[in-house]
């Protein structure tokens, strides 16, 4: 029988000015995240926050 653990770690990550800051950090984020989500927060058709929760499980 496997024992799964969670470790979960929360990030936010304030976002750039520029668009393609924005997006460019929003695409580094997604492809240094192996296993969790990414919350996108948009104010006036603009990203002004990106979340990070990435979880870690462990197997015995």
């Amino acid at each position: 029988m496997n024992k799964n653990s969670m470790n979960m770690e929360k990030t936010k990550v304030e976002a750039c000015n520029t668009k393609t800051g924005a997006m460019a950090k929003l695409i580094q984020q997604i492809q240094q995240t192996s296993f969790g989500e990414i919350v996108v927060t948009i104010h006036d058709s603009r990203i002004v926050q990106i979340e990070k929760r990435e979880k870690t499980r462990f197997q015995d």
